[in-house]
């Protein structure tokens, strides 16, 4: 029996905790083939190209919706979906959200009170995200079980290929198609009786009618609400999860506001909640020094790509000292991790698990006092595409009450917050 690839190595569930001297090991060689005929690229210069390159095909390889399609049938939907979400049309979708966003953190953490010890992903990580994602959507919150079970099989249903058994990806598909006719009910309510929220204006505009059918709209919908919480759930984590490796650095979140924001690009390349995007070479591609075949399947290794020393200095040093805040929002074609991915694809959800991280890591640092680490490493979620704790234990001696550090309603009061307490 042949000996297992790197590849297969970092796959492989005992490697979940820190397959980082994995990742050394496969940019050893700029581009790998493995035994299925898949291709794996790993260095940052490598995959920066191939997600700019139009020769790759993100079809029937990802969550559904547009995140698995090419230009121009991508743009077309991105487009429509934009001119609701972000700039330049609704600039201040996100920005409106915040109060709504720090009021859930808050009243999160409140519950931790009287205790000493929380499960940081099913007390704080989960529903976090899952709380936000419904608001923005205008999905009830109260068919949280429904489409929990739903997100559980779609991202069981996400390894490589030849790596998923057939039975996860059939639950997957099935969980896609019952989603997509909760969705359908959903959406009718929201033409019936328009609200404030991002459906509500999606459904509502003429370009919609114009420019989607009903399955890419349905299909959106359920990409929307899984894509907008199951990675910040890992963000989030793994967070929480190298601030108390790094107490230093958690400090200084706690006493320094614009902290946060370098820390949580910082975690996007030292602890990404994606670790791989996957490609069809669509005609051969020459990529250093390899050709890859057309049709072949390609694994970007963008969670080793983000810690490539040929582009970041001292890579397994985390130091968000390295980020400069004026390019935070640049394309990755030129920014320093890769964890909202690249080219057309850019995670579209990127402004949100930017808001929420930062506002939920700098508020447990706030009102966690002395907080620990009880196991570590912590179990993981057996996916090794979205890599993040299944479970986090953290004591603490106890929560400091929001009214004795002036925990407010706006990121600014929040700032001053933190800079009296420091």
């Amino acid at each position: 029996m042949a000996a297992a690839s790197v590849f297969e190595r970092v796959l492989d569930y005992a490697n979940r905790a820190d397959p980082y001297p994995l990742y050394r090991e496969l940019r050893e060689k700029p581009v790998w083939r493995e035994a299925d005929g898949s291709y794996v690229v790993s260095r940052y210069r490598d995959i920066v190209a191939l997600l700019h390159d139009p020769r790759l095909s993100s079809r029937n390889v990802g969550l559904g919706g547009f995140i698995h399609q090419d230009p121009p049938e991508h743009d077309r939907i991105r487009r429509i979906l934009d001119r609701h979400y972000g700039p330049p049309e609704t600039p201040d979708r996100i920005d409106r959200m915040e109060p709504d966003l720090l009021e859930i953190v808050t009243g999160l953490i409140d519950g931790f009170t009287g205790r000493t010890e929380i499960d940081l992903v099913d007390d704080f990580s989960y529903p976090l995200p899952v709380t936000a994602i419904c608001r923005l959507l205008g999905v009830p919150l109260e068919d949280e079980p429904r489409f929990h079970a739903w997100a559980d099989a779609v991202i069981d249903g996400l390894g490589p290929p030849a790596h998923t058994p057939e039975q996860a990806r059939r639950k997957a598909t099935d969980a896609l198609a019952e989603m997509g006719e909760y969705f359908a009910i959903l959406i009718d309510a929201h033409r019936a009786v328009v609200g404030e929220d991002l459906l509500s204006a999606i459904v509502a505009d003429a370009s919609t009618r114009e420019g989607m059918s009903r399955a890419e709209l349905t299909a959106n919908a359920a990409l929307l609400l899984i894509a907008g919480h199951e990675t910040t759930v890992n963000l989030i984590t793994n967070g929480m999860l190298t601030l108390l490796r790094h107490p230093d650095m958690l400090d200084r979140v706690r006493r320094e506001p614009e902290f946060v924001i370098r820390t949580v690009e910082e975690l996007l390349r030292y602890e990404p909640p994606v670790h791989f995007l996957l490609r069809v070479a669509l005609d051969d591609v020459d990529i250093a020094g390899t050709t890859i075949p057309a049709d072949a399947t390609i694994h970007l290794a963008v969670a080793s790509g983000s810690r490539d020393p040929h582009h970041v200095p001292d890579p397994d040093r985390f130091d968000p000292d390295r980020h400069d805040l004026e390019r935070i929002d640049v394309d990755a074609r030129e920014s320093q991790h890769l964890g909202f991915g690249g080219g057309v694809h850019h995670c579209f959800g990127a402004p949100l698990a930017r808001l929420e991280t930062q506002l939920a890591l700098t508020e447990l640092a706030l009102r966690l006092e002395n907080p620990r680490l009880l196991a570590d490493p912590p179990p993981y979620r057996p996916n090794p595409v979205l890599r993040g704790p299944r479970h986090l234990r953290i004591g603490f001696d106890r929560v400091r009450p929001a009214e004795e550090i002036g925990i407010p309603r706006s990121r600014e009061a929040a700032d001053e917050a933190a800079r009296q307490l420091g």
